[in-house]
């Protein structure tokens, strides 16, 4: 038992390995044939491999917060809707790289939705990157200065779901403006994106600053995206 499951383990097979070795310990392994114990073998190396992946692809997001579709309270007058959540977790949104624009005032509950649709599109298998709207300017200067920002528009550009949380914050510097130009046309009917902001999406057009440029990231990310309009009062102050 212990030759077979090393030489399993060596040939980088864990969820094989563990298999069998329950097997042995529960004394199955003489009671089933050849073909069903290799079809057990084979399906606990499938779910090893897919918990990997996906534990691998939750640690690479870095969400602000642990959430999940199912801790989602679809509260209508909290401007949740249920139907639309429901479709959103089948993972379309993604293969059709639509965008999902979430609104709201502070603590109504902005970064946990988006945070629970993205850990939903990690369990598809979807690779996802969270990002705070300031931080991912200040990387992008970082990345510009060490003669790196191809590749990182490059990596964004490939990431399937993009999250970018507290837009509108701060004011976008014409630098800034040409980049999140240049990220939202790499992702345009290609690659998912949610953007969460406590503007209504009326007042992005200022935000943005620059006229054409503002034209043209709205033109990309506002005419075809899914809504939700938050409202109530703070959830931190109830907490």
């Amino acid at each position: 038992m212990e030759q077979i499951k090393s030489r399993l383990a060596g040939l980088r097979l864990p969820g094989m390995a563990h298999c069998w070795q329950t097997l042995y310990e529960t004394r199955k392994v003489n009671e089933l044939s050849l073909s069903d114990g290799l079809e057990l073998l084979l399906q606990s190396e499938e779910d090893q491999r897919t918990s990997n992946r996906c534990a691998r692809l939750l640690k690479n997001a870095a969400f602000r917060y642990k959430a999940s579709i199912e801790e989602l309270s679809n509260d209508p007058a909290r401007g949740i809707d249920k139907s639309l959540i429901t479709r959103l977790s089948l993972g379309e949104y993604i293969k059709n790289g639509d965008s999902i624009l979430i609104t709201g005032a502070a603590g109504v509950g902005k970064s946990f939705l988006a945070s629970a649709l993205g850990h939903q599109a990690c369990l598809q298998g979807y690779s996802v990157a969270y990002y705070n709207m300031q931080k991912l300017m200040i990387k992008l200067k970082q990345n510009r200065l060490e003669g790196i920002i191809i590749r990182q528009f490059e990596k964004l550009a490939a990431t399937e779901l993009l999250i970018i949380d507290d837009f509108g914050l701060t004011t976008l510097e014409r630098q800034q403006q040409l980049d999140l130009m240049e990220i939202i046309e790499d992702r345009h009917n290609r690659k998912a994106t949610i953007i969460a902001s406590q503007f209504p999406v009326a007042s992005w057009f200022d935000i943005i600053g620059e006229e054409t440029i503002a034209d043209a990231i709205l033109d990309r990310i506002v005419h075809t995206s899914h809504r939700f309009e938050l409202k109530g009062e703070s959830l931190r102050k109830k907490l």
